[in-house]
């Protein structure tokens, strides 16, 4: 098992250590509720360096980029972030992504913890236009701040103007007297905050920062547990659940990261621009629960006559909503807004509707 430079710091802090993506990663520490609603309502750290950063640089670096993933990228501007995602030459997946642009030449690519070295095996198949890629994922941490009291801790620790730092943008600054941390604003958690990107040896320094600088507010270390709750009430997809190397953007209603833009050739275009042409079998929507009962991963989704229409791909009980929520494939028939649909929890149907995300 890979442990991050944090490994300790979640031992002292009690955390509940489970095995995720090949790393020793915290679930929770306080409990998935607590922590779930810290960080709808204060503020909460995530540990979240078992992601993986690919740096994608030389004078091919854009034109790779637009090669390999949906998104277009030559709309960025220096200093934004981007959503996308690698179609995989079959219709799928294989792996979401985000792009930052930090100047002419010179990308980052923030792939999953479980797919770093499947991504970058895939990229360097994928090279034939001589871009330079570097796997720089063992030598970064990074940790999210997330919550609606995130920007008032960390800006007494920087510089950097937060406030100038809007959604899918990012700096690169001095925070907490470290050089070039890169602080970003994409979040996961639909909470609001920042990441922040940083070279190893530095972890132990800026975790005892933030926590130091976020006492006042309540801050609390916060569990993958939590993360996925607080993503989910989002609808964000989650690759392995959601999203994998079976489902197209297209089914996955992630067709606004699939741009058809004039001159933007890439992997599986045509394949995707007759999905969206001709319509999909089968779409990713999000429900939420009449009856009681918690909808899981990999439970079958029913009609009223218990024919099967599709499968739960992310389920939870929601902390705000106080309720079942999730999201599944679903055919396409049955994928209009309000129509009802059952999930078989322990062979019992429970009613749920189909519903818009996010969620809350």
């Amino acid at each position: 098992m890979i442990t991050t430079p944090f490994y300790e710091i979640h031992k002292l802090y009690n955390a509940k250590i489970v095995e995720f993506a090949g790393f020793q990663m915290p679930v929770e520490y306080s409990g998935i509720k607590d922590e779930h609603m810290t960080v709808r309502n204060g503020a909460g750290v995530f540990d979240v360096s078992h992601m993986g950063e690919i740096w994608v640089k030389g004078p091919n670096a854009l034109a790779f980029i637009q090669k390999v993933t949906t998104n277009d990228a030559a709309a960025l501007v220096i200093g934004q972030a981007q959503y996308s995602c690698f179609p995989n030459g079959k219709g799928g997946i294989v792996d979401d992504l985000l792009v930052y642009y930090f100047e002419p030449n010179k990308y980052l690519l923030v792939v999953n913890a479980s797919n770093i070295e499947k991504d970058y095996d895939w990229l360097v198949s994928q090279n034939d236009l001589g871009a330079v890629l570097e796997n720089a994922s063992a030598n970064i941490c990074q940790l999210a701040v997330q919550g609606p009291k995130a920007a008032q801790i960390l800006q007494k620790l920087t510089d950097t103007d937060l406030s100038l730092i809007k959604y899918y943008t990012f700096k690169v600054g001095t925070f907490a007297g470290i050089p070039e941390v890169i602080i970003s604003a994409t979040g996961y958690t639909g909470a609001g905050g920042f990441e922040l990107y940083f070279y190893n040896e530095f972890a132990g320094p800026i975790w005892n920062a933030i926590f130091e600088a976020g006492k006042e507010e309540g801050i609390k270390p916060i569990g993958l547990g939590a993360r996925d709750t607080l993503r989910l009430e989002m609808g964000y997809c989650l690759y392995g659940n959601d999203i994998d190397d079976t489902t197209s953007p297209i089914e996955a209603g992630l067709g606004w990261i699939t741009k058809f833009t004039a001159g933007k050739e890439f992997i599986d275009k045509q394949l995707f621009l007759n999905q969206k042409r001709e319509g999909v079998t089968r779409k990713l929507k999000g429900f939420e629960m009449i009856d009681r009962g918690i909808p899981r991963h990999g439970y079958e989704i029913v009609d009223s006559e218990g024919v099967v229409i599709g499968i739960v791909t992310s389920g939870t009980q929601s902390p705000v909503l106080e309720k079942g929520i999730g999201m599944g494939y679903i055919k396409s028939e049955f994928s209009n807004l309000g129509t009802e649909i059952y999930i078989l929890v322990r062979n019992k149907r429970l009613k749920a509707r189909i519903v818009n995300t996010p969620f809350i």
